[in-house]
């Protein structure tokens, strides 16, 4: 008898913990769905596999729906909505799995369809960062990659990565004055005032439209908001700024990410670094944090060489970070500290 009810007791434990795998994994495809739908990732990057699996243990539209519901159906993306085109060939493909799975028929599926399909396109879009703390970084950004003679309307991986390392690193920014050098759209910085806790946070860009879009963006995120620290937004050309400007920033650290891509402004840019490097009044110099995607090797070398050249030392940061947003782990991006 013993034997019997331990055997009975074994099995109904065994179930239990079936059951709670089965729910882990839909809600681990639920996530990875809701997160790379919002920050616009690739699609052949979507868990697509793990999604059939589930399909094929419970033959029902359920997850489906469920899916629909965390990304187009979401109250997120009737306020800031990824781009028309996104929408239109995420659901699509989302329809191609479910009728390839011939499940029941989804009304929902084809009414979010409808939604998208002859809708105009427009020139901006939203993408949307879910951070741990279960926050969210909106961004209006641009649909095209290079828009109004610029590429600082949308985010790169660079700023990304840094963006994890800084939430990793918080003793970095946190009562720090942070300047931060061509913030573009500002996924960085918002993330940084919003997980660090800096003291006062300088985005800085010098294109027009850029510093259109950054206020925008800091507006929509609620960064004037008084529980939010200090921020402010600086038109900052690296070839006029003057020792005025940068000791009223008084930066005590300073980042910046994917500024190493142009030939033209290398030179410019270091002679900056230099500058804030030399600094002797109160606070000092600052930490500066660099980090790049390694597109050119002979731009980033030169980069590296105009260092040296100046005096200025660097360190490669090789510790490794949470995977926190969607984007392609496979670029080479290195994150480097500065120093004399």
């Amino acid at each position: 008898m013993r034997k019997v009810i331990q055997s009975y007791l074994l099995s109904f434990i065994f179930r239990d913990e079936m059951d709670l795998e089965k729910t882990s994994n839909k809600a681990d495809v639920l996530h990875e769905f809701q997160v790379s739908f919002f920050a616009m990732s690739r699609l052949v990057t979507f868990p697509w596999s793990s999604l059939e699996r589930e399909l094929e243990n419970d033959k029902s539209s359920e997850l489906i729906l469920d899916i629909l519901k965390q990304t187009c159906l979401h109250p997120l993306c009737q306020k800031h909505p990824p781009s028309i085109k996104y929408r239109r060939l995420f659901v699509t493909e989302l329809i191609r799995r479910h009728e390839s799975a011939e499940l029941e028929p989804l009304d929902e599926l084809y009414e979010a369809l409808g939604q998208v399909v002859g809708a105009k396109e427009g020139t901006n879009c939203y993408k949307t960062y879910l951070l741990p703390c279960g926050d969210a970084v909106s961004l209006s950004e641009s649909v095209a990659v290079i828009s109004e003679g610029t590429t600082g309307l949308v985010t790169w991986e660079a700023g990304l990565y840094l963006a994890e390392w800084a939430m990793d690193n918080q003793q970095a920014f946190t009562d720090r004055v942070v300047l931060e050098l061509g913030s573009g759209v500002g996924l960085t910085g918002i993330t940084v005032c919003r997980s660090c806790s800096p003291s006062r946070y300088v985005f800085s860009d010098c294109h027009p439209s850029v510093l259109q879009k950054l206020r925008y963006n800091i507006w929509l995120n609620k960064l004037a908001d008084q529980d939010c620290p200090r921020v402010c937004v600086e038109q900052l050309d690296w070839d006029t700024v003057t020792e005025q400007q940068l000791t009223e920033i008084g930066a005590n650290t300073v980042i910046a990410a994917d500024v190493v891509y142009d030939p033209d402004i290398i030179g410019c840019l270091v002679k900056l670094l230099s500058r804030l490097l030399s600094c002797s009044s109160p606070p000092g110099p600052p930490d500066i944090l660099i980090s790049s995607t390694l597109r050119n090797l002979g731009t980033y070398n030169s980069f590296k060489h105009q260092l040296e050249s100046a005096g200025i030392s660097h360190k490669v940061i090789t510790e490794p970070v949470r995977h926190v947003f969607p984007y392609n782990r496979g670029s080479a991006i290195e994150l480097i500290k500065l120093h004399f």
